[in-house]
């Protein structure tokens, strides 16, 4: 199994710099990015141009280049030469004029989603060790500034760099959703696993959002409560959102009583199936998964509470522990149905956290431990990060205004107002 998990890199360079489509994405990048940067020098030199020396010339003028140089991007090396200007001077000035690029810094040697590359490389699997093989692979024999240890100095950026993203302002944001689970680790020379809280939010357009990633203790009430009351009281999270769904072991669901009181549960059917399917025999295993899916997928929730007490009667007499598990969270397994049915298969499930992070998973067993605390906290912020850019936004994310606005459904319809008036 392991085996098959395994892709293997092309030969280092190879057929990178034959190929004709490549070359021709590259030359049309490199225009481009010229064209830019000349743009953004005859902007700065018409601002400028009133300026005058003390010979009544312009004060800020062109003056060559500056040597070509490689920038590495993700379709190969680009070469660029950096336009150069030159001040003058002007009488009784005291700062000289100088031009910086926000296209091309003078310093830039790869584009940023190449350091975005570098801990998708070593989650993936691919040692620090193997990097020098790996990206000259992917960018060519001759990719500067790409070495190992570059994956050491980018991790105390990213430290830095989640820092100041632990404190930023949320008071503008309305979060109709949640989802939160834990990602474990064992880093290295620590003898207990380390892990990682993980909170993501839904918006009211339905974008998908990275809340929270923190460092806790085995996903502990505490851990959770100082998580939620930070997002609350720091970052100005103040109300509390519609429905929150996790894993019925976490601590999570105290803090969240305690931090949001008004806030829905429901429980992850994904670690519910897992649960329940542990304490059956592997023989009927297949069958009771068929018989979970069954609750879940139901068209309505009197559909699903016949499905569940069906698997109850089923399994009850010979596996009580099985179905205890299934019916201790009746409820919250089932308050789904109390929302749009276009939400259901976004919010029944922690699938938000759980696919984003699978690789993480992946890597941590291929690693064995050795990540440290600070090194894993900041390679799965980065990787979040990453992620968020492609999480899909929520089917039916205009019944979105419904839920904020309080109206209440019913198998995923919203209840008119007689029928409510009906009912009681």
């Amino acid at each position: 199994m392991e085996e098959d998990s395994v892709v293997p890199l092309p030969r280092p360079g190879a057929g990178l710099a034959d190929d004709p489509l490549l070359a021709v994405l590259r030359e049309g990048a490199r225009r481009m990015l010229m064209q830019a940067v000349e743009a953004e020098v005859e902007a700065f030199l018409a601002a400028h141009a009133e300026l005058a020396d003390e010979q009544g010339r312009r004060r800020v003028v062109r003056n060559g280049h500056a040597p070509e140089r490689q920038i590495q991007t993700g379709i190969g090396p680009l070469g660029v030469r950096r336009p150069k200007l030159r001040d003058r001077g002007g009488t009784g000035s005291s700062e000289p004029i100088r031009f910086t690029s926000a296209i091309l810094p003078a310093y830039l040697r790869r584009t940023k989603n190449l350091e975005e590359l570098l801990p998708w490389l070593y989650l993936k699997g691919v040692s620090t060790g193997q990097f020098g093989e790996a990206l000259a692979a992917l960018l060519g024999p001759d990719a500067p500034g790409l070495a190992a240890s570059t994956v050491r100095r980018l991790t105390e950026s990213w430290q830095e760099e989640h820092a100041r993203w632990q404190r930023r302002d949320l008071s503008a944001r309305r979060y109709v959703y949640l989802w939160a689970d834990g990602v474990y680790f064992t880093p290295r020379l620590e003898h207990e696993r380390q892990c990682l809280l993980v909170l993501i939010g839904a918006d009211a357009q339905g974008r998908k959002e990275l809340l929270a990633v923190e460092d806790g203790f085995r996903e502990s009430a505490q851990s959770w409560r100082e998580l939620l009351l930070r997002l609350r009281d720091e970052n100005g999270l103040t109300v509390d959102p519609e429905l929150a769904t996790g894993d019925g072991a976490l601590g999570f669901w105290q803090g969240l009583h305690e931090v949001w009181p008004r806030t829905r549960q429901q429980r992850c059917w994904v670690h519910k199936t897992a649960n329940v399917l542990n304490k059956l025999p592997a023989s009927l295993q297949a069958k009771a998964k068929q018989d979970l899916h069954a609750i879940y997928e139901a068209e309505s929730r009197q559909d699903a509470e016949r499905a569940l007490d069906r698997f109850v009667a089923k399994y009850a007499a010979k596996y009580d522990k099985a179905t205890a598990c299934l019916t201790k969270d009746r409820d919250s397994l089932l308050a789904f149905y109390g929302f749009p049915a276009e939400h259901w298969k976004h919010v029944r499930s922690t699938n938000p956290i759980e696919s984003t992070f699978a690789t993480v998973r992946l890597r941590t067993a291929r690693t064995k431990g050795c990540l440290s605390r600070q090194t894993a906290l900041a390679m799965v912020f980065k990787l979040a990060q990453s992620a968020e850019r492609h999480w899909r936004r929520l089917d039916g994310s205009q019944r979105l205004a419904q839920v904020i606005e309080g109206v209440r459904f019913r198998d995923g319809e919203p209840v008119q107002a007689d029928e409510e008036q009906a009912a009681a």
